[in-house]
């Protein structure tokens, strides 16, 4: 099935979406197929699945908040339509409407889509275990051509479908998560062709498709001088959906109870206090304290624990939605001023902040996610993990944080591959102390057991570099200088 045109990118996802639909009765015994589509919010999985539904001549249902009474009659009136069966009454429970969806797909092949699944699961705790029962052996499900997907925003929910002793672990030949655009197609999607403007505006809305037209009214900066007055106009302005997105965001999600004390945990992150100690030490609460929100957030999809490749058991946490990183550090402490449309105001006194705050750290993230994306063309070879990383410097009592370390695959019996150490720097013209910082780092590596034999040092810069480090890197393949527009390229 070709992709319609109307829907940008998603290759991979409408590709695997479409090889589920398509599945062979042979290749699943005659029985059903489970599969579990998952993603934040405003990614475009229903778009997608609506689409995928039409081309493969399917159903689709989207559940809404409701009694389970009312969800069972509208799912009876989908299933009517659909299928142009005659059903008498609704159905009295979800164990009769599961058994009639997979019997009336008996004998003709299909794709049931069920999105906003968790609002059924939430009114039915019973729903996932019929389910599984009817898609195991002696269920309504063997024979079935159906081919079920279930759907939802809600990511602690759909999480935890497929997880540990839940009932539908084990059962689904599909389990695919939504992401938000890369940077280039995201660039690519707003129509933006300047690399340092294509920066800014991932800074604050990252690669999530649903900021593009319904939340901004298709405005997109014309060019980089029009990115300030870009802000003011739809994120700091009260009139557009974007203003309050990031509130909402927090609100959706059912298993965040105390909204101020998520808050202030997001706060602390965007401020900086990136480890479980520093978030303590903001809001004012001990470290075994937070645990729980820390948990609860990142079973969200809202932030992410990422591991300090270089000192085992040393942990940061990043906001995942750079829209909550810039509510946090740029809106929140101005709400008032924003709500009575004082956007220059706020706006001229924050964009430092900005900068420092929401840009440095999201440029950060933005080239850990280029080097692992093409690191086979910038390294001896294609790295199996990135992050970041720190070195302890004894000689100058110091700790040397290094921003992208690029890892090669743990070999038994070989000293761990350091295939790059990077720095990263988004307002300052990159030069030879930076050069030599690295380098330290990387001599300070080799006694420790590391394979610093043909690591590469790269520099990422976003005001571009001295010309005595253009020199060096010309002359030594060792010395990698990415700028916005290899970034980008």
């Amino acid at each position: 099935m070709d992709k319609p045109s109307r829907i940008f990118g998603r290759v991979r996802e409408w590709e695997g979406l479409a090889a589920f639909a398509t599945r062979s009765t042979e290749a699943t015994a005659g029985a059903a197929s489970l599969g579990v589509v998952s993603g934040r919010r405003r990614q475009g999985k229903s778009f997608l699945l609506q689409s995928m539904a039409e081309a493969a001549g399917g159903m689709y249902f989207a559940a809404t908040e409701a009694t389970e009474t009312e969800s069972l009659r509208l799912f009876t009136e989908a299933l009517a339509r659909h299928t142009r069966e005659f059903i008498e009454a609704p159905f009295p429970d979800w164990n009769d409407a599961i058994a009639r969806m997979f019997h009336s797909f008996r004998d003709r092949p299909g794709m049931v889509v069920i999105d906003e699944f968790p609002f059924l699961s939430k009114a039915s705790p019973a729903l996932p275990s019929i389910i599984q029962r009817e898609l195991g052996p002696g269920g309504s499900g063997r024979p079935s051509s159906a081919r079920l997907v279930l759907c939802g925003s809600a990511m602690s929910v759909m999480g935890g479908l497929l997880a540990g002793q839940a009932p539908l672990r084990g059962r689904a030949s599909l389990e695919l998560v939504v992401q938000p655009f890369r940077h280039r197609e995201s660039a690519e999607f707003w129509g933006i062709t300047d690399p340092r403007l294509a920066v800014l505006v991932n800074a604050v809305v990252g690669g999530t498709p649903a900021y593009r037209y319904e939340f901004t009214g298709g405005d997109a900066p014309a060019t980089i001088d029009d990115f300030d007055a870009w802000v003011m106009r739809t994120a700091l302005n009260p009139q557009t959906p974007l203003f309050r997105e990031a509130r909402y965001l927090l609100a959706e999600e059912a298993a965040i109870r105390d909204p101020a004390l998520y808050h202030s945990v997001l706060a602390a992150i965007a401020g900086g206090n990136k480890t479980n100690g520093g978030i303590a030490s903001f809001i004012g609460r001990k470290s075994d304290q937070i645990t729980h929100p820390l948990n609860v957030l990142e079973d969200c999809a809202l932030i992410a624990r990422e591991p300090d490749l270089l000192r085992p058991g040393r942990a940061q946490y990043r906001i995942v939605e750079p829209l909550i990183t810039f509510y946090e550090a740029i809106m929140r402490k101005r709400w008032a001023e924003l709500e009575i449309h004082r956007a220059e105001q706020v706006w001229t006194s924050a964009r430092q902040t900005f900068l420092t705050q929401v840009v440095g750290p999201h440029f950060e993230a933005l080239c850990r996610a280029f080097a692992l994306e093409s690191g086979e063309a910038l390294f001896p070879e294609q790295p199996s993990e990135v992050g970041s990383g720190t070195v302890n410097d004894p000689a100058s009592r110091t700790q040397i944080e290094i921003d992208v370390v690029a890892l090669s695959a743990q070999e038994s019996n070989n000293p761990r591959r350091i295939l790059s150490l990077g720095e990263v720097k988004w307002g300052e013209v990159i030069g030879h102390h930076h050069l030599q910082r690295l380098a330290t780092a990387r001599d300070l590596l080799r006694p420790k057991g590391y394979d610093t034999e043909a690591t590469v040092l790269a520099l990422y810069g976003g005001a571009g570099f001295t010309a005595e480090l253009t020199a060096a890197a010309a002359t030594d393949d060792r010395i990698l200088l990415v700028d916005l527009n290899r970034l980008y390229s």
